[in-house]
């Protein structure tokens, strides 16, 4: 027998409903106003959408037409996931080759999204293992491995957690739940490494004029480390956050230092409730996010808020998702963080709802959402209208449509050979994230 749902929306304050129809007097005068129309008054810190454009700084708005743009991984060469499956095995590789590889397949995916009608894009993070595994190879401090703490979810449905296990068995993957403990002082080798994947990049995009309205580069936040990377170096869990942070610090700034927009990538704000934290009370957990947020923003010290978004989820698996935390209870957090964006996962069944939740506590008046109507973890290729359909429900919570772009719920590849969707549908996904968003835009924007 199944025990009481660990995650419930009774009670949580959420409007059962709230229709494109709320926004009906406004959404005429999108297309031609200099400012933003707002539902309701913006409570969160920031400046206008004019000041922060004027400075040329902003992240990149759907002005003329709703953009789209992804999570950040994409599906990698089974070659190359071969190469880093056996490098994570503890096998030696040749480290040229598997650079060059790496190369060769990030070129490949700058062209595919770009045939993909995807007008904010990346490296497809082709050029490392996972999407935090990476860090290992840049940062001293990390050895060894350990298994990560299991899920709440999956552990409440054991006939699922079955099915799952044979899914995986024999895979030829890098898995994220064996990750690298930490076993001694955490900081960055050689800023140069930093730089290196920047600069391989921004050579792909000068090899193809105009390929992207704005190109972007991923990083993880410093709490998702701290998570999955056991501490047995650090006293206090404040101190190591703040080692990761520093440590972090280079990467954030290199990247946008090369011109890119920076998305943190920060799962452990809502999926370390039903993993790490799940036998503990909210205000705990409550308490680990406001301190990882409070890393973030000590380490984004000096970059400009305005060129950076932040990627948040509840774990990027196929499962029950019962236990996850309600987006009503962590958003207050999540939006102290100093950042221009947001990218956050509407596409799926369990937090499609969840996108209320921003005309409740809406964004800072320079914010973007970027919505994901496309869900990362079937391989059902949504239809144009569909992805149309919810970009309006987004904008009818946000109330501005130039304040969202069409994205999708998470990466397709969070580490090598994870990815739920095969490739040439992952693509076609994307097109249809592409079309969805022109329809849209004929309807909201035109």
């Amino acid at each position: 027998m199944l025990t009481k749902p660990c995650g419930s929306t009774a009670g949580t304050g959420i409007r059962k409903s709230s229709s494109w129809s709320a926004c009906t007097a406004t959404r005429r005068s999108f297309a031609s106003a200099k400012e933003p129309t707002r539902c309701s008054a913006s409570s969160s810190p920031g400046r206008s959408f004019s000041e922060t454009r004027s400075e040329g700084k902003v992240i990149k708005h759907s002005v003329e037409r709703i953009l789209t743009t992804h999570t950040g991984s994409l599906p990698r060469p089974v070659e190359l996931v071969k190469m880093y499956a056996r490098r994570a095995g503890g096998e030696a590789v040749d480290e040229a080759e598997l650079e060059a590889a790496g190369r060769a397949a990030m070129s490949e995916v700058v062209d595919r999204q770009i045939a993909s009608g995807i007008d904010v894009g990346n490296n497809g993070e082709q050029q490392r293992e996972g999407f935090f595994l990476y860090v290992q190879r840049r940062m001293t401090g990390f050895g060894g491995t350990w298994k990560r703490w299991r899920r709440g979810d999956v552990e409440r449905y054991p006939e699922f957690k079955r099915a799952l296990e044979t899914q995986s068995a024999g895979k030829v993957a890098v898995s994220n739940f064996v990750p690298p403990r930490v076993i001694g002082e955490v900081r960055y080798i050689d800023p140069k490494l930093a730089e290196a994947e920047a600069r391989d990049f921004k050579a792909a995009l000068s090899a193809r004029k105009d390929a992207f309205a704005e190109a972007f580069l991923t990083a993880p936040s410093p709490g998702i480390i701290a998570a999955a990377c056991k501490n047995e170096h650090y006293a206090t869990e404040e101190a190591y956050l703040d080692a990761l942070g520093e440590a972090l610090r280079l990467e954030y700034e290199a990247i946008v230092d090369n011109g890119f927009v920076l998305q943190i990538d920060c799962p452990d704000l809502a999926l370390e409730r039903h993993v790490s934290y799940l036998e503990e009370p909210d205000a705990k957990f409550i308490g680990f996010i406001e301190r990882v947020v409070t890393a973030i923003n000590k380490a984004l010290r000096n970059v400009p808020r305005e060129r950076v978004r932040m990627h948040v989820c509840w774990g990027n698996y196929e499962g029950p998702h019962d236990c996850d935390v309600p987006l009503r209870k962590i958003w207050p957090v999540i939006r102290a963080a100093r950042v221009g964006g947001f990218v956050l996962p509407f596409a799926n069944a369990r937090h499609a709802h969840e996108m209320k939740v921003l005309r409740e506590m809406p964004l800072s008046d320079d914010q973007v959402i970027v919505a994901g109507v496309i869900d990362v973890l079937t391989n059902f290729i949504e239809h144009p209208e569909v992805v149309a359909d919810r970009l309006e429900r987004v904008a009818a919570e946000v109330c501005d449509p130039r304040r969202v772009l069409a994205g999708t719920d998470c990466g397709f590849d969070t580490s090598a050979g994870m990815g739920r969707v095969a490739t040439d549908v992952v693509w076609a996904k994307l097109r249809a994230l592409s079309d969805g968003a022109r329809i849209a835009s004929e309807r909201l924007l035109k």
